[in-house]
């Protein structure tokens, strides 16, 4: 099978090109990354072919031997499903999780994004965590998310709990919350460090005055986790454009009446009497 008829790479595809149709993706911003399954391998290995090991700047040894699609650093969301041969690749770990190498994509040269040392250390994080059924990692740059991260205190509690009360949907679906890491320079590994030992209790992460990090199981999931937080980011936006505090809201003893319809278990450290 051509790795472009690939279901995976399909969806890879898809995902990428709604990201750049929501707004999330200016010019070069934003990453993707996919945790390929063996037997999906399997089914391009022939348009496989691999170059030169190169270093990854971290090492993963949980993910050695995997294979990723990932977008390139400095290709732009919006190519993706124009010139996906260009725009992402098709990379290999090798035995100790040290070095990787391009095996398809990129053909007019590049590297897989700049974050890839981010991505695959929230992989490794997330196939512990979850016993492997994460394998999505997804970085983008919603406006209404990054700019609460210049009026709310940059607390997990803080961003959890006011994202929570601006929609009733949002602790089912995010229920274990949500991670801050404070302003860092990006692309290097001490933010990959950061993001990846709040990936241990989160499937979400937020960097202040940049964007967002997400993680799932799938594609929609993925995509669905971020564009549910930016929608609750969006109402609080609106509320506080509106007046700085809100007549009314969702209260602690309410929630915990939802996590017991819903079946799911809110951390009582995100309950706390705000009034």
């Amino acid at each position: 099978m051509k790795v472009l008829d690939a279901e995976f790479v399909q969806g890879f595809i898809r995902m990428a090109d709604d990201g750049w149709l929501q707004g999330w993706h200016e010019r070069n911003g934003g990453n993707l990354s996919y945790r390929v399954k063996p037997e999906e391998i399997e089914t391009v290995r022939e348009e496989l072919n691999p170059g030169e090991w190169k270093p990854i700047g971290t090492t993963v040894p949980k993910l050695a031997g995997e294979y990723f699609l990932v977008t390139g650093s400095g290709k732009y969301f919006r190519n993706v499903s124009i010139k996906p041969e260009d725009s992402c690749c098709i990379i290999e770990l090798d035995g100790q999780g040290e070095n990787y190498r391009v095996c398809w994509g990129l053909v007019n040269g590049g590297r897989p994004t700049s974050e890839l040392p981010s991505h695959l250390m929230n992989h490794e994080v997330k196939v512990v965590a979850t016993g492997g059924r994460h394998r999505v990692i997804y970085h983008a740059h919603p406006a209404n998310t990054i700019a609460l991260t210049f009026v709310l205190p940059l607390t997990d509690e803080a961003f959890t709990r006011e994202l929570w009360e601006m929609a009733t949907e949002c602790p089912v679906v995010f229920p274990s919350g949500i991670g801050v890491v404070h302003w860092m320079v990006p692309g290097g590994r001490d933010i990959a460090v950061a993001t990846s030992e709040l990936m241990k209790r989160y499937d979400v992460a937020i960097w202040a005055h940049h964007g967002m990090f997400c993680s799932g199981e799938d594609f929609d999931l993925t995509f669905g986790l971020m564009h549910t937080v930016e929608k609750s980011a969006e109402i609080l936006v609106k509320v506080r454009s509106m007046q700085p505090y809100k007549r009314q809201t969702i209260q602690p003893d309410d929630f915990r009446r939802l996590a017991a319809d819903f079946h799911v278990e809110l951390p009582e450290r995100f309950l706390y009497e705000k009034y």
